[in-house]
């Protein structure tokens, strides 16, 4: 009897160990989530501040000499190409696609290379120089990728070799870039959800939830709790004043909607000549778009320049009122900064092209407030662009801390995503991370010697114009 008695006890002991070693690691792994949470948060807020800072530098070169810039642009898109090409295979575009692309890669050495802390640091470094050269390009597509990179780098540093938790990480990455870039923490989930991820387990992930407020809260410790566009009081009544949700609805899905077909055709290659002249001199190519750039901005009084933040933020508060002329040349130069193949977002250009639309189509709806009609069109066009509607209401609703407009922020979205879905039946970045997914699979490795291969580029291909994102 005493014999059964020790037995059970010393069981009882080994179980007790166990599971103190199990809740050991538990608690081990979670810490470490933890703290890439706040790092990403870190990463995000210092990336915001460079990206700010060399677009005020920018536009201080513009007001010194406006003509500096026919030899800026041009020189900055080149060497941008020139090192994305070189040394950061994997950086090139938004950074949204190559996330998309990392969750459904089943060979995770690529995704290791895709998502490497090398190729992070090339896309602020990149983006930040993109700015400064006054490409129309944004910093929050590329901080989903960043934010990416850094929470599987700590997945990588936990020898973690489940394949649900890797991407569930990537995942949780993703939304915090987005949440910590807009200081918009809902909309990082809805932003996970409805574009980032298409799988159930991987929709309701806690390691998610936790990571986007872990750096949202970071942020906001750096920063301030800040609203991106400021607060508005605007409102829609229902009644006359939905008439700017239908023409805003239609206008900002017809724009956006052929703004993403173009995105799409042009990833897919240039036609004659042009085309195999970006095939061959690339470089030579991102030079002349940068040169477009600079025509743009001069024709523009330089308010094509950058990511297009002050002036919609600008145009939503009602303190200045741009001609059509803004938003017409902001489309162009944001096309013509995509096809120059450098690394960049799409997320405020887009915010941007939305409240100028929105803004001008205003003085043409007098029994609804100028505020809320330029937030229902930047609400519109971004929709249209990114064809998530729940995220760019969310988004748009938390950057204007307004939640007085929701129902007709959902109403016109909704309407600019399915009237989009009629010109372009593809999402943009789906599409564009289908390509990304079809050329780094079939990508042989380049030989260990080339640049690229040190740099981390590994079987990565060399990015073309076409694969700007």
């Amino acid at each position: 009897m005493k014999t059964d008695l020790t037995e059970l006890r010393i069981r009882h002991m080994r179980h007790l160990r166990r599971s103190a070693r199990v809740t050991t690691a538990q608690w081990r792994r979670k810490i470490v989530y933890w703290t890439a949470s706040v790092v990403v948060g870190l990463v995000a807020v210092g990336f915001a501040t460079s990206a700010d800072r060399a677009s005020a530098l920018c536009d201080r070169l513009v007001a010194w000499d406006p003509w500096v810039m026919l030899a800026l642009t041009p020189a900055g898109l080149a060497l941008s190409t020139w090192l994305t090409r070189t040394w950061f295979r994997g950086a090139q575009g938004s950074g949204i696609p190559q996330t998309i692309a990392a969750l459904h890669l089943e060979n995770f050495t690529i995704v290791d290379r895709l998502l490497s802390l090398r190729i992070a640091f090339g896309k602020i470094l990149l983006t930040t120089l993109g700015l400064l050269a006054g490409a129309s390009i944004g910093r929050e597509g590329p901080t989903v990728q960043v934010g990416a990179a850094i929470m599987h780098g700590f997945g990588r540093w936990l020898n973690l070799s489940t394949v649900s938790v890797r991407r569930g990480l990537i995942l949780a990455g993703g939304a915090s870039g987005v949440s910590a870039a807009f200081n918009t923490p809902l909309g990082g989930i809805v932003f996970a959800i409805e574009e980032l991820s298409h799988s159930f387990e991987q929709r309701t992930s806690g390691t998610m939830l936790t990571g986007v407020i872990l750096s949202g809260v970071t942020a906001i410790a750096l920063v301030g709790n800040y609203t991106y566009f400021g607060h508005t009081d605007v409102v829609v009544p229902i009644g006359i004043s939905w008439i700017a949700v239908l023409t805003c609805g239609i206008l900002g899905g017809i724009s956006g909607g052929v703004f993403s077909a173009i995105l799409i055709r042009t990833s897919q290659g240039l036609p004659g000549a042009l085309g195999q002249f970006v095939a061959r001199r690339p470089i030579a190519f991102a030079a002349c778009c940068g040169l477009v750039l600079a025509i743009l901005g001069l024709a523009s009084g330089g308010i094509t320049y950058g990511t297009g933040y002050i002036q919609a933020r600008e145009i939503i508060a009602g303190q200045t009122s741009y001609p059509a002329s803004f938003f017409i040349l902001k489309y162009i130069a944001t096309i013509v900064s995509y096809c120059s193949g450098i690394p960049g977002g799409l997320f405020a250009p887009s915010l941007a092209i939305g409240a100028g639309i929105g803004g001008w189509v205003a003085q043409f709806l007098p029994h609804t407030t100028p505020g809320a009609v330029v937030l229902l069109g930047t609400v519109a066009y971004f929709s249209a662009v990114v064809q998530a509607p729940l995220t760019a209401s969310v988004i748009v609703m938390e950057m204007s801390d307004n939640q007085q407009v929701t129902l007709a922020l959902l109403a016109t979205s909704f309407l600019a995503y399915g009237v989009s879905r009629m010109i372009c039946p593809r999402s943009l970045y789906s599409a564009l991370a289908e390509k990304f997914l079809s050329v780094v699979e079939h990508a042989p490795p380049p030989p260990a010697e080339t640049p690229a291969a040190g740099s981390g580029g590994g079987a990565l291909p060399a990015p073309a114009a076409s694969d700007r994102a």
